[in-house]
């Protein structure tokens, strides 16, 4: 402390000794000036003249060390960049060299004004006076190579030469140092704007450089408001480290009674000579500096392409913006009680934190294809999981999109390791699967209502503040191309939007925060009526390249942007609220990502499990069945697995079988996945049985199942099972004997047909010993009595029409209760079971899961 105060006295000290002789100066020159017609009269001598300004020179190199103050004619060493403004800091301001004051021959010395930390400059003449052009080429100049890098912003207005008084620093526009200059009224009032913001910022307490706006000329289409707004910075700018140069002011005629400049020092420019009046602060006199200045011409090409390469070179190595720059080094280490934090790129060079709390409690993210969309949610998601353990964040991810997005963070083939805050992830998902989602939050949500009422709280904010120890993390759910779910305007559609409404007017309070990403919102019929109620709870908006239809449609703030920036905006996508940012591509840091994940995953609680994986492309096998694993003999009501349900867990589809009559299996559809679900109902059948407990009877009445068919009689047989195999005419006279009194044997018989209707014909035909009864007859009679006997059909039709005839018509229809639908029309089906109004779209690897008993219609996978 001892070394920085006296330091700090230092400092002070060279201050004001600096102004000390400025105004001892200007009281010199003052006398000089008076005295210089009598050159015999008693004032001092030459030598003493000198001398005078020999102290000024030495107190002017004081305050403008290197950069600041170094000649710019290319004689001169350079210096490194970016250590000068630094030396000369607070509390003394960084002034800016305008050229020499020479109030006699002999008697020079430089004329600086305090600028950066103390005020501004205005200049009557404009940019178009080579002179005033050459000077504020030196002046940026100096302040860009004198301050440390990301210490000064700039912006600069050039309306009078079409931005050429900058063309030399074009090399810095492209490096990103410094946004082009603005050559019109738009492009003043964006400058504004922004300086206004910078302002603002500051005094909330946000960011630390400084701005500096550079006004070379004004527009031609610029107005008497835009002169009175550039007025108001001079009042509010200093002490929000922003400072203006103002070139032209006056304005011309056309602008009347322009406002008055604030802390200001005026330059008055004739002929490549300025005369200085007094700055903000200190004055030199009553009537400014009471010297002509010649002012300091444009910096040498040399110095100047020096300059620009070195920054250049600065910018782009800080522009390298890395994933593991925005992760904490420490993870897990932060708590999720108010919200939750995460770090998602920079603006210039601050780091930009988006939060889920209750200001910002659900963001949406918009972005045309490539925009870079699935890399900022990585981001975002990488960010959280390595701030918050799985104590503290729970994550549900569904991409509707034909993509991987979200496979990192489940177990792979390749890779066991998963990212242990998910639980549940649904990649290329259905419809189906995203509403089953939904249910599985506003159930969660409901059950968490519950909680805090009775501890007598209303935010889970609060409850966690009364009681530390709760296990309640928050929950991020992200919906990527979320407008799937909305496709089609039907009944699922429209749950969606119900729930999805819920979560997001109530999710706040109980911790269920939400993502929704997509290409466009634009044109989905189910949110017509319920967009301002669903989006209006979306205050945080992110535009990525082509996503501005988040944004308000004033806005155009996302027009042009560059993959790999966004547009962030915390007011509903309204103008005035937008920050760009620039976010890192996560997958570049592949090394990165596997040792985050890694360490996750073996950091995880004992006996955590991984994310239920829904994988909507993915085929689903009977084998690998967690039901099917676990089954044994000796249940007392057994169950034929057909399937996975599209729900959180994709838990198995089952239809239990009982004494019910119809408690049969009927799969219809020409797919061949009618034999594969034969195929899997047996199989479970057989390891519920004790071996010799159960017959099975089987007929393979399609070239198409015969591999099928054999495969299930001999899994059945190694199981220790009867197992018959009987062509259709065996089948006629295996019906007779079920449709009696049963056949002999063991207590269960199963009747497995592959291609029931290929039977048809013998079935339609009557028994050669009664011809009154035909085999469809006794089908008929097995349906409606076997279940009491403990025997079951299990067939498969690939005609929906045959099927019909086959159980007695539609008033029938309850003597087949288990029907799994595959590519069977929509309307046929829906009048067989009673439902006109059905909405199923046969797709590949889907199936509609019927029980006319428990009158429950789901889609599942089928095995």
């Amino acid at each position: 402390m001892g070394q920085v105060k006296a330091a700090f006295d230092r400092a002070v000290a060279a201050h004001r000794e600096a102004v000390a002789n400025a105004r001892k100066a200007d009281d010199e020159l003052q006398r000089l000036a008076s005295e210089q017609t009598d050159r015999a009269g008693s004032g001092h001598s030459a030598g003493e003249q000198a001398a005078i300004a020999a102290e000024l020179r030495a107190a002017a190199a004081a305050l403008t060390p290197g950069w600041l103050g170094i000649p710019l004619d290319g004689t001169a060493e350079l210096p490194p960049l970016g250590t000068d403004a630094a030396q000369a800091g607070p509390p003394v301001p960084t002034v800016l060299r305008l050229g020499e004051a020479a109030p006699l021959d002999n008697a020079a010395f430089p004329a600086l004004v305090p600028l950066l930390g103390s005020g501004h400059l205005a200049i009557d003449a404009d940019a178009r006076d080579p002179h005033v052009s050459g000077l504020l080429r030196a002046a940026l100049l100096r302040l860009l190579a004198a301050c440390p890098a990301g210490s000064l912003r700039v912006l600069t207005v050039d309306g009078g030469t079409v931005g050429a008084t900058f063309a030399p620093y074009q090399p810095l526009i492209e490096a990103g140092v410094m946004p082009p200059p603005a050559t019109d009224a738009e492009g003043l009032r964006a400058v504004l704007a922004a300086a206004e913001k910078h302002v603002q910022d500051a005094r909330a307490g946000s960011g630390d450089c400084h701005l500096l706006v550079l006004v070379a000329s004004l527009p031609a289409q610029a107005s008497n408001s835009d002169v009175a707004r550039l007025a108001a910075l001079t009042h509010a700018g200093p002490q929000a480290r922003t400072h203006l140069v103002f070139c032209g002011y006056p304005p011309p005629r056309s602008y009347p009674a322009p406002p008055a400049l604030e802390q200001t020092a005026l330059l008055t420019v004739a002929d490549g000579v300025g005369t200085l009046g007094n700055p903000a602060g200190e004055p030199y006199g009553e009537a400014g500096l009471n010297a002509p200045i010649r002012l300091d011409p444009a910096p040498a090409p040399a110095v100047l392409d020096h300059v620009c390469r070195g920054l250049a070179e600065t910018q782009r190595a800080a522009n390298v913006l890395r994933f593991a720059d925005l992760v904490p080094v420490t993870p897990w280490q932060e708590s999720s009680a108010t919200g939750l934090r995460t770090a998602i790129g920079r603006a210039d060079r601050t780091t930009v934190e988006l939060a889920f709390d209750d200001a910002t409690p659900h963001w949406l993210v918009g972005g045309r294809t490539g925009s870079g969309k699935t890399v900022f949610l990585l981001d975002v998601l990488y960010g959280l999981a390595a701030r918050y353990s799985p104590d503290e964040l729970s994550l549900y991810l569904l991409d509707f999109k034909e993509g991987v997005s979200f496979t990192e963070f489940t177990p792979t083939e390749l890779d066991p390791s998963w990212i242990p805050h998910a639980k549940a992830v649904g990649i290329e998902s259905d419809r189906e699967y995203g509403v089953a989602v939904l249910r599985e939050l506003v159930t969660e949500m409901s059950r968490r209502a519950v909680a805090l009422k009775r501890a007598g709280v209303s935010k889970l904010a609060d409850l966690r503040a009364r009681k530390s120890d709760v296990a309640m993390p928050r929950i991020l759910a992200v919906i990527d191309e979320f407008h799937v779910l909305f496709a089609g305007n039907d009944t699922l559609a429209r749950e969606a939007a119900s729930l999805l409404e819920d979560l997001a007017r109530k999710g706040r309070s109980y911790g269920v925060h939400l993502i929704l990403a997509s290409q466009t919102a634009a044109g989905v019929e189910t949110l017509y009526a319920k967009g301002e109620s669903i989006f209006g709870q979306f205050p945080l908006r992110v535009a990525l390249a082509g996503g501005g239809t988040v944004l308000d449609t004033l806005n155009h703030a996302a027009d042009g942007l560059p993959i790999g920036a966004a547009v962030i905006n915390n007011a509903g996508g309204i103008s005035g609220h937008n920050t760009i940012v620039r976010f890192p591509n996560a997958h570049a840091e592949e090394a990165v990502l596997e040792q985050a994940r890694q360490w996750m995953w073996h950091t995880r609680s004992p006996g955590s499990g991984p994310p239920a994986v829904f994988q909507g492309f993915a085929e689903q096998a009977v084998d690998d069945d967690p039901l099917y694993g676990s089954l044994e003999p000796g249940l007392r009501h057994r169950s034929l697995l057909v399937g996975r349900q599209i729900d959180v867990v994709s838990s198995t589809a089952r239809f239990g079988l009982d004494a019910t009559p119809g408690r049969h299996l009927g799969v219809l559809g020409p797919s061949a996945l009618g034999a594969d679900i034969l195929h899997a109902a047996a199989a479970g059948l057989a390891r519920q049985h004790a071996p010799g407990t159960a017959r099975f009877v089987v007929a393979s009445l399609v070239a198409s199942a015969s591999v099928v068919a054999d495969e299930a009689a001999s899994l059945v047989r190694d199981a220790g099972h009867a197992v018959e195999e009987v062509d259709a005419a065996g089948l006629r006279v295996e019906l007779a004997k079920l449709a009696g009194n049963g056949a002999d044997g063991p207590p269960h018989t199963y009747l497995i047909v592959f291609g029931m209707d290929a039977a048809a014909g013998v079935l339609a035909q009557p028994l050669p010993d009664k011809p009154r009864q035909t085999g469809r007859l006794n089908l008929q009679a097995l349906m409606a009595n076997g279940p009491a006997r403990g025997e079951h059909l299990l067939a498969w039709w690939r005609s929906m029409q045959r099927f019909t005839e086959d159980i007695g018509g539609s008033r029938m229809r309850e003597s087949l209760a288990c029907i799994v639908a595959l590519n069977v029309p929509t309307t046929a089906l829906g009048s067989h079971i009673g439902k006109v109004t059905l909405q199923w779209e046969p797709r590949p690897n889907r199936a509609l899961m019927i029980d006319l008993h428990d009158d429950r219609i789901t889609p599942i996978v089928p095995f």
